[in-house]
């Protein structure tokens, strides 16, 4: 019999013996030290389990993606104008999937968000509605679409995979539609499931195994550890609440139709009718059939660097995926973002908005809502420091000029980081 505590009723005890303050009170005052994503990045390694910290730090394979993806924001130079006659705040506010934003970046659909930190998907719901922004909440999420749309009444976008049960997926779009969800995201690089050797290596599994290692790390951990113990055992709220969450890849597997193709996508447009994003675009070619299925907004992305190793970088593509579909089509862009800067440079080279996941997942893990909030804060004062300083007052703006404020360089290896840039946070790419 395997153990668990959960199954033991561990958790009914544990959450009337308030020691949760006392365990992340050391969290708490890394998270106010925090400068920059890299800073929460570190944070949140130190607060969460191992296994847990490399499942959303990792990449695929050799993780080449992964630092590709930053390497890549890295050779595009901001040639700014002077005398602009700008001063802070500047207006970012924008509109996603046709709703009025006050930011033009949001937090990606993740999946597990209770793994991270025991508010989940409510803290970043929250740090949304705070800020005014977009959220996304994933199929895979351990919070329900009720609960969520209780705590923002700002846009919302509901990302689905490509399921094989299409009785499963019209019950899922129901429930986003009453929800009060705006639109949806189709992922479509996802239809095998990624080979992420770190949590291979760790024994990734949800809930834990409890081997020795675990246990020893888990110890190691208080404050993620005792969240974990004193909160109900994680399931997949969208779906079917009785189902628990015991392992990500063996459900996705059980799940994940990989044979679904564009006439499986028309289906589902016509069911769901209405806003839609298809999510995984990172060629021109596959941009114009999306826009001919009906799909109104691409969104460029290589899931994270997490699926197809030596995937392109997305700011890579964006411009040639912009100049096959045209002014008037609605594109997101996500991956490699770190900083403000990045923001401002996938802005100014088509994107009509960018999603970000582990910088604000990083807060999550570093310390709940607060944390994802931090997280927006570190990225709204970069943008717009950088808009400022490039000379763009607005969001429409910093679009219109941006292509002629933004030049790609030859890579230096001093752009790349050096032996400590895994400390910073930096991915993992070292030289």
């Amino acid at each position: 019999m395997v153990f668990n505590p959960h199954k033991l009723g561990v958790h009914k005890l544990l959450k009337h013996i308030p020691l949760n303050a006392i365990f992340d009170a050391p969290s708490k005052a890394r998270l106010r030290k925090a400068v920059n994503i890299a800073d929460l990045r570190l944070c949140a390694k130190q607060r969460a389990h191992k296994m847990v910290f490399d499942y959303l730090d990792a990449g695929a394979d050799d993780e080449i993606s992964l630092r590709r993806g930053k390497d890549a924001y890295s050779e595009l130079e901001m040639h700014f104008h002077i005398l602009s006659g700008l001063k802070p705040p500047l207006d970012l506010s924008t509109k996603i999937f046709g709703k009025d934003v006050k930011l033009p970046f949001f937090g990606c659909p993740t999946a597990g968000n209770r793994m991270f930190h025991w508010e989940g998907e409510t803290a970043a719901a929250k740090a949304a509605q705070h800020h005014g922004t977009l959220y996304g909440l994933s199929s895979l999420a351990t919070t329900g679409i009720t609960e969520i749309g209780k705590l923002t009444d700002g846009p919302k976008v509901f990302q689905l995979y490509v399921w094989k049960d299409r009785e499963l997926v019209k019950d899922v779009l129901a429930k986003a539609k009453e929800g009060g969800f705006d639109a949806l995201a189709l992922t479509v690089d996802f239809t095998w499931y990624g080979n992420r050797e770190r949590d291979i290596r760790n024994d990734f599994s949800i809930p834990p195994k409890y081997s020795v290692n675990q246990m020893i790390e888990a110890i190691q951990k208080p404050a993620w550890t005792y969240d974990f113990l004193s909160h109900d055992a994680y399931t997949y709220a969208c779906i079917n609440t009785e189902v628990p969450a015991d392992s990500l890849a063996a459900f996705v597997n059980s799940q994940i139709a990989p044979e679904f193709d564009w006439k499986d996508a028309e289906w589902l447009l016509g069911e769901w009718n209405g806003p839609s994003a298809v999510k995984g675009v990172c060629r021109p070619d596959d941009a114009i059939r999306a826009v001919e299925t009906g799909f109104t907004t691409m969104w460029v992305s290589n899931h994270g660097a997490r699926q197809l190793e030596t995937s392109p970088a997305t700011i890579d593509v964006l411009p040639s995926i912009r100049e096959a579909v045209g002014p008037d089509v609605e594109i997101i862009l996500d991956g490699g973002v770190q900083r403000g800067t990045d923001i401002c440079k996938a802005l100014a080279l088509g994107a009509d908005s960018v999603g970000v996941g582990k910088p604000y997942l990083y807060g999550l893990a570093a310390g709940g809502t607060d944390g994802v909030i931090k997280a927006y804060d570190i990225l709204k004062v970069e943008l717009d420091r950088a808009m400022g300083l490039l000379g763009t007052g607005t969001v429409d703006e910093l679009k219109k000029r941006g292509p002629g404020l933004i030049k790609k360089r030859n890579g230096s290896v001093r752009d790349y980081p050096d032996r400590y840039a895994y400390e910073r946070g930096y991915g993992g790419g070292v030289i």
